[in-house]
């Protein structure tokens, strides 16, 4: 390792969200692009006697062995207060994270739209669909009694039979709400708008009353899990985002960002705490 020994970061069950990004985009590597390294340069890159360079990587910390660019793209590194670094650490696990919830809410508006679909195909047809409820009933319970007609079958086929079309249609108009509010959270959500955290948030909040209704009538697996990852999801919007002035608010939030050393981080180490290996 060329550089200053570093004290390395413990994540969750050994996953590092650097490593992972580096390997879908690549290495951040700017020693690598340009003509000239100075010795200020070396927690970024060195070059080696034989020839080679070794560039570090300003996400995942990595030294990559390259050469010198035939076609630099600048002489020397821009200082390090101006020069571009990729997010890394907190902002960076902040910002998948946002990703799987707009993972999440994308799906979410797949199904509602698929819902709003199939509930459009059953308006149409709903004058056929009750007739042949109804045909199918008398077949299934005629002769075989009373008990015949609390199975769940028969419970369903009444439910169709007793379907309006005002029903149907508030249940489309509620689906295709839902389908185009998740989708627009997904849209936001993946590209990081502040208005979408605020929006997931709200929306999130508005639905668990009705979560909570229904584990009340029905507790079920599938319901638990959602409500659980609705909650959190809320609180983590809440807390680590900072939304309605929550945990410090966007001061706070600035200020967190500010607080990167950019000169602890890439800046050339001292003699004595140099560490170069070949």
């Amino acid at each position: 390792m060329f550089g200053r020994k570093r004290k390395h970061r413990t994540h969750l069950f050994g996953w590092h969200p650097e490593t992972f990004v580096c390997s879908r985009r690549g290495h951040v590597t700017p020693a690598a692009l340009v003509q000239e390294l100075r010795p200020e340069d070396s927690g970024l890159g060195v070059d080696l006697p034989d020839g080679r360079r070794m560039a570090r990587c300003t996400r995942c910390d990595v030294w990559i062995s390259t050469t010198p660019p035939a076609k630099p793209v600048r002489e020397t590194l821009p200082p390090l207060p101006t020069m571009r670094i990729p997010r890394r650490g907190r902002p960076l696990r902040e910002a998948i994270i946002l990703r799987v919830i707009a993972i999440d809410r994308a799906l979410h508006s797949f199904l509602f739209g698929l819902l709003a679909v199939l509930l459009v195909l059953v308006e149409t047809n709903l004058a056929d669909l009750k007739k042949e409820a109804s045909d199918l009933i008398g077949r299934v319970t005629g002769g075989t009694g009373q008990g015949a007609t609390q199975g769940i079958i028969d419970r369903e086929l009444q439910k169709l039979l007793h379907l309006s079309q005002g029903t149907l249609t508030i249940l489309i108009a509620t689906a295709i709400a839902y389908c185009v509010v998740e989708g627009v959270e997904a849209w936001g959500l993946w590209h990081e708008k502040r208005w979408a955290e605020y929006l997931t948030a709200i929306a999130t909040a508005g639905f668990l009353p009705f979560e909570i209704k229904e584990i009340v009538d029905k507790v079920t697996f599938l319901r638990v899990a959602a409500l659980v990852v609705n909650i959190a999801i809320l609180v983590w919007l809440l807390w680590r985002k900072r939304l309605f002035g929550i945990n410090g608010g966007m001061k706070a939030a600035k200020a967190e960002e500010e607080a990167v050393d950019r000169e602890a981080l890439f800046g050339a180490p001292q003699e004595t705490g140099a560490v170069v290996t070949r």
